[in-house]
């Protein structure tokens, strides 16, 4: 099939056409998108409109799960009166559990009868297999369930747009927190967004720097990992040499992005990353390794990694797990499934062997998406909700 012309405001976009579009003048971007379109994410088709609903709070350690449980116990919880008191914690921080619950694709609001507005919250199916009552890691030991967090917090459809910006359009590795605001500012401006207000900009960029940077130089301490799980996946870190913005403003905190291979990333989890990422692309069966590292949305880009490092890793997991392989002809490299299985059930199995090595059971089904996905009844946690 001869390649359309390029989508109007999509970028570099590689606009290949599934059957059910092809007479159509545009293919449609959106969350639902035909799944044999392909589709290269943008800020539009990638995150909704959602500024600092976090009440200024990052996710802490044991959150996901309080908000799972307490989903699972009572849907009405995040509303209830008494619900500072079930939960533990501040008025504030229940809204902010109610957020990264929901930002993290484990809970997702319930039609509500007879009420104008959703106030019912009940886990998805991600939330049951991972954190529920017989969950396969619900206190977060194993090193690929923070992997697995991470990677849910950035897939679409997304509500931290400034932290996809911040990993899959932000070019530089050294930097400071008004290097990327101004970056996040453009990005906004580029895509037609209505400009919110840049104390929410700030705030989220603020708390996207304590959930991933420790708080001092150096490794991140046992009172860092308590405080933000997320710490230890050492995607970023405080950097003295880049203390003034790039941009030639005054001197400021510094920042690094750490590229490359992750010690504590397990090969399967980027494998699950990778299946997860060709199913919602509409990459059929096949991807060109560099386009799994360069493109906005893929496991490179979400888990800052080398084409070296990605590459190694799924070499482990074909040699180990005979899903696919790896094919290089004219010094490109691609990865071609050869599994009878679909690409979500494939990455099902692999993150059910994962966890399997580490003797734990993984025994429920993970949903392909938020639940509002694979229920109707459900809708997007933060979709009915606006920036601040």
């Amino acid at each position: 099939m001869r390649a359309p012309k390029p989508v109007p405001g999509h970028e570099r976009r590689r606009d290949r056409r599934c059957g059910r579009h092809a007479r159509r003048r545009r293919c449609p971007r959106s969350f639902l998108h035909d799944p044999g379109c392909a589709v290269t994410y943008t800020l539009t088709t990638a995150c909704h409109r959602v500024f600092a609903r976090h009440e200024t709070f990052h996710a802490r350690y044991g959150w996901f799960r309080k908000a799972v449980i307490g989903a699972q116990e009572n849907p009405d919880l995040f509303t209830a009166e008494d619900a500072t008191v079930s939960l533990g914690v501040g008025k504030n921080m229940v809204r902010a559990i109610r957020f990264w619950g929901g930002a993290a694709k484990v809970i997702a609001e319930a039609a509500s009868p007879g009420k104008r507005r959703n106030s019912a919250v009940r886990p998805t199916l991600n939330g049951e297999a991972v954190f529920g009552v017989d969950g396969v890691d619900p206190y977060m030991e194993a090193p690929g369930t923070l992997w697995l967090l991470h990677w849910w917090l950035l897939r679409p459809p997304c509500e931290l747009p400034v932290w996809w910006i911040a990993f899959n359009r932000f070019s530089s590795v050294e930097f400071t927190e008004e290097d990327l605001v101004r970056v996040v500012n453009e990005e906004i401006l580029r895509h037609g967004w209505v400009m919110p207000n840049e104390s929410s900009i700030r705030k989220d960029i603020s708390c996207l720097l304590r959930t991933y940077a420790a708080a001092d130089h150096g490794r991140a301490s046992l009172d860092d990992l308590l405080d933000s799980p997320l710490r230890g996946l050492g995607l970023i870190e405080r950097s003295r040499a880049a203390g003034r913005s790039a941009g030639g403003g005054a001197p400021g905190a510094g920042y690094r992005f750490l590229l490359g291979a992750k010690p504590s990333l397990p090969p399967e989890i980027i494998a699950f990353a990778m299946l997860d990422w060709m199913a919602r692309i509409g990459a059929a069966r096949t991807v060109s390794m560099a386009n799994a590292v360069f493109e906005p949305g893929s496991p490179g880009k979400v888990f800052g990694l080398s084409e070296r490092a990605l590459n190694d890793a799924m070499t482990r997991v074909v040699d180990t797990y005979a899903i696919g392989q790896l094919l290089t002809t004219a010094g490109a490299t691609q990865f071609v499934v050869m599994a009878s299985e679909s690409l979500p059930e494939l990455a099902q199995s692999l993150l059910t062997r994962y966890y399997e090595n580490l003797r734990m059971k993984l025994s429920r089904p993970l949903g392909d998406g938020p639940a509002s996905y694979n229920d109707a009844a459900l809708v997007s946690l933060s979709a009915a909700g606006g920036a601040k």
